[in-house]
C-alpha cells in the first residue's frame, strides 16, 4: 500500500502540499499528532499509516526521524488503549468472560490509565512548548542542520527514491488512506461478527485482530489497485511491481519482529517471568493494599519490557488484580464490586498503564518496532530516545498512583486525574527551564 502511493506520486504530492500549507515544525508536528489520534483504532495500523504518511512532512520540516518515530509509538498504543471501539479493548474484554462486565470494567478504569493520559499530555506540552532532552535533543539539534538520522545507522536512507508519477494528486494519497481506514474497521467488525459479536461494540467486544487487519487491509489493497488503474497513474506492471516493492520496505521490520518474538516467548515460557510476576503480586496483597497500585504499575511495566507484549503483561496480570481486589475472588467478581471497591479500579488503570508503559520501551516490541518501520528510522535510535521521555512520564505516574491509592476512598476521581495532569505539566516545564538555563550556561 505504502509503495503504490510513493509510485502513484501521492506521498510526494501531499508532502510538497503540507510543507506548503504547515508553515512551521509546530504544525507538522500538530498534524502527526492529530492523525495518529484519529487512526486509534489499532496501533499497528496507526504506526505504518501515520509514520509514512507525515514522513514527507517532517523531513520538510527538519524534524528527525527520531522524533517521528516517538510521536507515532508514544500516540498508537495510548490512544487505542483509551479507545473504546478498538482491538485493545477488545482484548482487554477478552480476559473476563462477562463480555458486558469487561467492557463496563475497561470504560470505568480509563480515568486511572495515568501512563497513557500523562503521555498525551506529555506531548501537548512538548509540541506547545518545543520541549527535547536526552539524546532527542542531539537528534533535533542535527535535523535543524539537515541531518534527520544523526547516527552513522540509517538503513532506511536512499528507501523513497522509487519512481514516482511527477503528475500524481494528493488525494492519491488520501483515498487510499480512507479505504484503508474503512477496510480495516471493516475488517475488524467482521472477525467479530464471525465469533458472534451483536451490535458495534459487541462485533469490536469479540473480534480478532490477526483476522480482522489481514483481511480488511486485502480487500483495502484490492480496491485501490482498482482505483489507481482507473486514473491511469500507473500501467499494470507498475501496479504489480508495488507487490514487491512493498515486500522489500517490511523485510527489515519482519525480520527484527521474529527476533524480538523469539526472545519475548524465552523470556515468557522458558525463564517463567509471568509466574514469578504473578507471585509477586499475590505476596504483595494483604501488606501494601493501598500501594497496590503502584506497586502493580511497576510489576506491569517490568513485565511488558521485559516480553516486548502489553496485550500479554494485561492477559497475565488483570485476572490476578481482579482476584486480590475482589472480594470472593475473580470468579465471583460482579458490577457492584465495581462501585464497592474504588481502589479495584485504580488497579486495573495501573496494570494497563504499566503494560503499555513496559511495551513501549521494549526494544522487543511489536508496537515499536512498527513505529521504527513506519517512521523509517533506525530501530536502536528510536528506543535510545524515547527511553527517556518514557521514563518520565513513568515516574509521574508512580507517584500519582501512590497518591492516588490513598486519596481514592476521600476524594472523586476527577479530582486524582487532576492532580495527575498538573504533576505532569509542572514537571514538563522544570525539564524545559533547566534545559534551556543549560543551553544559555
Amino acid at each position: 500500500m505504502v509503495a503504490l502511493m510513493i509510485r502513484a506520486g501521492g506521498s510526494k504530492a501531499y508532502g510538497d502540499w503540507a510543507v506548503e500549507h504547515l508553515k512551521s515544525k509546530k504544525s507538522a508536528l500538530w498534524s502527526t499528532f492529530i492523525l495518529a489520534a484519529i487512526l486509534g483504532v489499532d496501533d499497528y495500523f496507526n504506526n505504518l499509516t501515520t509514520g509514512n504518511v507525515m514522513r514527507p512532512v517532517t523531513d520538510g520540516h527538519q524534524i528527525s526521524r527520531a522524533k517521528l518515530a516517538y510521536m507515532c509509538d508514544a500516540t498508537a498504543a495510548p490512544i487505542c488503549i483509551m479507545m473504546p471501539v478498538s482491538s485493545w479493548a477488545a482484548a482487554v474484554t477478552g480476559v473476563i468472560d462477562n463480555e458486558e462486565l469487561g467492557f463496563q470494567i475497561f470504560c470505568r478504569a480509563i480515568p486511572y490509565n495515568f501512563y497513557a493520559i500523562l503521555t498525551i499530555v506529555f506531548i501537548i506540552v512538548m509540541i506547545v512548548r518545543d520541549i527535547d532532552f536526552g539524546p532527542m535533543k542531539l537528534h533535533e539539534d542535527n535535523a535543524k542542520k539537515g541531518d534527520i538520522y544523526t547516527t552513522p545507522e540509517r538503513p532506511f536512507a536512499g528507501a523513497e527514491e522509487m519512481k514516482f508519477n511527477p503528475n500524481g494528486k494528493v488525494i492519491d494519497l488520501v483515498i487510499p488512506v480512507i479505504v484503508l481506514i474503512v477496510g480495516c474497521v471493516g475488517g475488524l467488525m467482521y472477525a467479530g461478527h464471525v465469533n458472534g459479536g451483536e451490535g458495534l461494540l459487541g462485533m469490536f467486544a469479540n473480534t480478532d485482530a490477526f483476522v480482522g487487519l489481514p483481511l480488511g487491509s486485502t480487500v483495502a489493497l484490492i480496491i485501490n489497485f482498482i482505483y489507481f488503474a482507473c486514473r491511469r497513474s500507473m500501467k499494470f506492471t507498475e501496479l504489480m511491481d508495488c507487490i514487491p516493492e512493498g515486500f522489500k520496505q517490511m523485510v527489515p521490520a519482519i525480520l527484527i519482529l521474529c527476533f524480538a518474538w523469539t526472545i519475548g516467548g524465552v523470556t515468557r515460557y522458558g525463564l517463567g517471568a509471568p509466574d514469578f510476576v504473578a507471585g509477586l503480586v499475590k505476596s504483595f496483597g494483604p501488606t501494601l493494599y493501598n500501594m497496590l497500585p503502584a506497586v502493580i504499575f511497576v510489576i506491569a511495566c517490568f513485565l511488558g519490557f521485559a516480553t516486548g507484549t502489553s496485550w500479554g503483561t494485561f492477559g497475565i496480570l488483570l485476572p490476578i488484580v481482579l482476584d486480590v481486589f475482589t472480594p470472593g475472588g475473580f470468579e465471583n467478581l460482579t458490577a457492584d464490586a465495581l462501585n464497592n471497591v474504588p481502589i479495584l479500579m485504580v488497579g486495573i488503570g495501573a496494570t494497563l498503564g504499566g503494560a503499555v508503559c513496559g511495551d513501549h520501551c521494549s526494544p522487543i516490541s511489536d508496537t515499536t518496532i512498527m513505529a521504527s518501520s513506519g517512521s523509517q528510522c533506525y530501530h536502536l535510535n528510536h528506543v535510545f530516545t524515547q527511553m527517556p521521555y518514557a521514563v518520565t512520564v513513568a515516574a509521574i505516574s508512580f507517584v500519582n498512583y501512590v497518591i492516588t491509592g490513598f486519596l481514592i476512598n476521600v476524594v472523586p476521581e476527577i479530582v486524582c486525574l487532576i492532580i495527575a495532569i498538573i504533576s505532569t505539566v509542572i514537571t514538563m516545564l522544570v525539564i524545559d527551564m533547566v534545559t534551556k538555563s543549560k543551553q544559555t550556561a
